[in-house]
């Protein structure tokens, strides 16, 4: 009985022992796990789970998220460079592909500066293409005046002709000028193939140096047909016939003026009376004229000679029969020119008479017949 008792009161020591213990180790518990939610850093007041920090980690099944890239701050002396997409190995884009794909505008391009550096500036108003005025009507085939009707009908337009071969006659000159007399020499040179011509007259004055006419163009069925006559004495001026749009031009920069049918130069007017008269002496009598329009170096008139007829003249070269003709001036201050042809060498000048209104004069005459 007693040592119940003792083993009972031996026991109830521990007992209370352990329940203070166990006590003591649940307040320790209670105290750690109210401080717990510091230690872990848990922000929601109202978590009710807290996991504990295992120290073996497990990978997570979703891959972790691509890194953010991070802009660049542009270098102070260089331009922002355009954003792109990162590729491993990105292909060429166009301008405007770029331009939707990013929601910053790109930056011009060095080249393109350039280029649009030299155009004008948008700001500037770009000017509208203006279409070329509508082409002038064309000018009449003549612009110079259209010549009277009584002026075409009165020039003589012969069918026939016969020239003479080519030629060279030389004359003696004598002549007036400014009240000065002078003696000198002459020639004329004729040349012609049947289709062209060319005739020159010249003359060595002495102390006044030479005078040159020249006469060049095509031997048709209307006769002569100049193209150039010139005249030169110190310096030269020339009449062009223009005869696709029927006027003559002078070189001298007076009006040009219309062409008549047949119309001739100073020189050719000779010439093509010569092969009027070789071809059909007949048709010319005495009393007949004959009247052709004749182009000076400076303007045109119309020159109508009168056949006075045949006459028995002496010449330095010989004493031949001629048939003289004389253009009398009709109006103030022209020029009278008595022509003496000779029917032997196919009626070419064998005396040449031209006297102007104030007195002077010139008058060759023919000393000596040459082949060319």
């Amino acid at each position: 009985m007693s040592l119940t008792k003792a083993s009972a009161a031996t026991s109830s020591v521990p007992l209370r022992g352990l329940l203070v213990l166990g006590a003591a180790v649940v307040l320790a518990h209670l105290a750690v796990l109210q401080t717990l939610p510091a230690v872990l850093q848990v922000n929601a007041p109202g978590a009710t789970t807290v996991r504990a920090l295992n120290t073996r980690s497990i990978p997570a099944p979703v891959p972790a998220p691509p890194p953010v890239p991070v802009a660049k701050p542009p270098a102070p002396h260089k331009p922002r460079p355009t954003p792109r997409a990162a590729e491993p190995a990105p292909e060429p884009v166009d301008s405007v592909a770029v331009a939707d794909a990013s929601p910053v505008a790109p930056l011009p391009d060095p080249a393109a500066s350039a280029a649009e550096a030299a155009a004008p500036a948008a700001s500037e108003p770009i000017a509208t293409p203006v279409p070329p005025p509508p082409a002038p009507a064309p000018e009449p085939v003549a612009s110079a005046p259209v010549p009277p009707a009584h002026a075409i009908a009165e020039v003589t337009q012969a069918t026939a002709f016969r020239f003479a071969d080519p030629v060279r006659l030389l004359y003696n000159l004598t002549g007036a000028s400014k009240g000065l007399h002078y003696n000198a020499r002459g020639e004329l040179l004729w040349q012609q193939n049947g289709q062209q011509y060319s005739a020159q007259l010249s003359a060595s004055l002495l102390f006044l140096g030479s005078r040159t006419r020249t006469s060049a163009g095509a031997i048709t069925p209307a006769g002569l047909a100049p193209q150039r006559f010139s005249d030169k004495w110190r310096s030269e001026v020339a009449a062009h016939f223009d005869y696709d749009k029927g006027r003559a031009t002078f070189s001298a920069n007076t009006p040009d003026v219309p062409l008549l049918p047949a119309a001739q130069d100073q020189l050719s007017v000779v010439l093509q009376i010569a092969g009027m008269l070789a071809a059909d002496p007949a048709h010319y009598p005495v009393g007949s004229s004959i009247t052709l329009q004749t182009v000076g170096p400076r303007d045109a008139d119309i020159w109508k000679f009168n056949i006075e007829g045949p006459d028995k003249a002496y010449v330095p070269y010989d004493s031949m029969d001629i048939l003289k003709l004389t253009r009398v001036p009709q109006k103030e201050f022209e020029r009278k020119v008595e022509l003496w042809l000779g029917p032997s060498i196919s009626y070419l000048p064998v005396r040449l008479k031209i006297t102007e209104p104030n007195g002077d004069f010139l008058d060759q005459q023919l000393r000596a017949v040459e082949k060319p």
